[in-house]
């Protein structure tokens, strides 16, 4: 069995594979950038208990982290709970892709997972966006990561309408059947909705006419915003799933199975 951890800003995916392959269970916890080693251990342990799987099983792990404080709290409790270090994902570890970045450290390993996955399971050229506090649209041609773009992510547009306006109260996404809205959540709702649609296919556009050719996929993971791709003109097809998968695609390049 094979252990995958995505540790991100807001919340920390775990995700169990079999050896061949197949997604035993996913689970998400809340991030604790002040989490100790012993809760870290206890939360693990928990989720293990949750579904029923069994940690002594465990073959081999894999990190990805884009919240430094923790990643060694990861490492540790890893190594402590499996017998084992965990793979890492940064500068070093095999992604079998062509990545074009000045600075390849500064690549989030989340955007990095998402990419192998996406090179490994979908036609390309393809569209990758990765939405999460932030949302980021890669551009992969074949196994070659060309660029990325970044734009803040929808739950920080909604909290920043909220605590900057005085009489805007703070809301929830959800699905709105027009633009012209007569109320107040509802126009909140209707902005966020078909600015962002709007913006999504704007990127998604430049991207192409960027890389000069137009992708043969759009798929997206993280928040769900079912409504908001709904809306949008380009086909963008979502897999929850994106990111550990992409994390067990690497574990299988680094590890001689």
């Amino acid at each position: 069995m094979i252990l995958a951890i995505d540790v991100g800003n807001i919340r920390t995916t775990i995700a169990l594979f079999d050896r061949e392959g197949a997604l035993s269970f996913q689970s998400e916890l809340e991030t604790d950038a002040k989490m100790t080693d012993d809760r870290c251990a206890i939360d693990l342990m928990g989720v293990f208990h949750l579904y029923q799987a069994e940690l002594g099983r465990v073959d081999g792990a894999i990190l990805s982290s884009v919240v430094p404080p923790i990643t060694g709290t990861y490492v540790r409790t890893l190594r402590r709970l499996t017998g084992r270090p965990p793979l890492v994902v940064g500068p070093g570890l095999k992604t079998g892709l062509n990545i074009k970045a000045e600075i390849h450290n500064q690549l989030g390993s989340d955007i990095v997972a998402s990419a192998v996955a996406v090179s490994a399971l979908y036609p390309t050229p393809a569209i990758v966006i990765n939405s999460r506090t932030a949302v980021t649209f890669s551009y992969m041609s074949a196994n070659t990561f060309e660029g990325c773009a970044i734009m803040p992510g929808v739950d920080i547009a909604l909290e920043a309408l909220s605590q900057n306006g005085a009489q805007l109260p703070q809301i929830s996404m959800a699905q709105v059947d027009t633009p012209l809205g007569r109320n107040t959540v509802d126009s909140m709702r209707a902005g966020l909705l078909y600015g962002y649609s709007g913006a999504f296919d704007r990127v998604i556009e430049s991207l192409e006419t960027a890389a000069g050719s137009p992708a043969a996929t759009v798929v997206a993971t993280g928040g769900r915003a079912s409504a908001l791709y709904r809306l949008c003109r380009r086909e963008i097809k979502y897999d929850h799933d994106l990111l550990v998968k992409g994390l067990y695609q690497l574990y299988c390049k680094n590890i001689r199975r």
